[in-house]
């Protein structure tokens, strides 16, 4: 099988991961960088072209796995709906992606569907400040930028005068926000259910480093193996189906009202949670992968 990696770097750990392993299983494998994709965009042959070495190459895949950042999601989603019309598969598709990436859309959806998570609000007026911290539960309360990874874009106000000024700021700044609950009983801790397909294959407990609130690895954060609840499993599970996508990282805290969402992503990284697991994950994706391509390319996803 012919498989692509899209990524913009070769060096990161989960694509080196991807990479090896796909060659382990006997597989081509060819690192992408979308932004030096481009498209002929045509009913009869629609193509992705590849400039190497100033030499224009056709891609032709099998399948691909996408590692999309989220700062070139429009451009990198647009890329991978070419090799859908291509009918080319791929583990998660591009409606998945970007309906994941938006943090307004991705809570909404999960509300629709009954998935627990915090108490989020969302507004444009400046005079709802107050109604949107009320909703909450007053501070401290999380405000989070809409589009943001790896903990970027995610404040804590301890205050009810902190939060009224971080959500005027960031309405100043016309950037679009949400305003969360603060969960208390998580202490500072969430897990990462890394979810291929109708199962979760591995999780970790991450924790926040000492005066610091996000347990993003990013952030500083550490990570040790967790045993999940049955009722977390499938939470976890649930919420990647939501978003319509076969590979996600949901993060989860506990709660006195049971597991709650946070967030689904779309490109979870491989070096935590093989670290903190021991297990291999990248092998399991292209497991995955070479059986659920005999389903054929094009997979039906959540609405939304």
């Amino acid at each position: 099988m012919r498989i692509g990696i899209l990524s913009r770097n070769p060096k990161l750990y989960s694509t080196n991961r991807l990479v090896e392993e796909a060659k382990a299983h006997g597989h081509e494998v060819q690192v992408v960088d979308v932004l030096r994709c481009y498209m002929n965009i045509t009913s009869s042959k629609p193509t992705v072209y590849y400039k190497v070495k100033g030499e224009r190459k056709e891609l032709v895949f099998d399948a691909v796995i996408p590692r999309i950042g989220a700062s070139v999601t429009a451009y990198g989603t647009s890329v991978l709906r070419q090799f859908e019309v291509a009918n080319v598969y791929s583990i998660n598709e591009s409606v998945a992606i970007t309906r994941s990436r938006d943090k307004l859309r991705a809570h909404q959806l999960l509300a629709r569907k009954g998935v627990g998570m915090p108490i989020t609000g969302y507004a444009n007026r400046a005079d709802a400040t107050d109604d949107l911290i009320e909703f909450v539960g007053n501070a401290p309360l999380i405000v989070k930028v809409l589009r943001s990874t790896q903990g970027k874009g995610v404040l804590l106000a301890e205050t009810y005068k902190a939060a009224e000024s971080l959500i005027n700021a960031f309405r100043d700044l016309e950037t679009d926000f949400i305003v969360q609950e603060f969960i208390k009983d998580a202490g500072g801790s969430d897990i990462r259910c890394f979810v291929i397909g109708d199962k979760v294959i591995a999780a970790m407990q991450r924790s926040a480093k000492e005066g610091e609130f996000r347990s993003n690895l990013h952030q500083g954060g550490t990570a040790k193996l967790i045993k999940l609840r049955p009722q977390e499993r499938v939470l976890a599970v649930k919420a990647a189906k939501v978003m319509g996508l076969d590979l996600a990282g949901v993060d989860i805290v506990r709660s006195a009202r049971g597991p709650l969402v946070l967030e689904v992503n779309s490109s979870p990284g491989l070096e935590g949670i093989e670290a903190a697991t021991q297990k291999n994950i990248a092998s399991e994706i292209i497991n995955y992968i070479e059986k659920d391509i005999l389903k054929g390319p094009n997979k039906v996803t959540g609405k939304g």
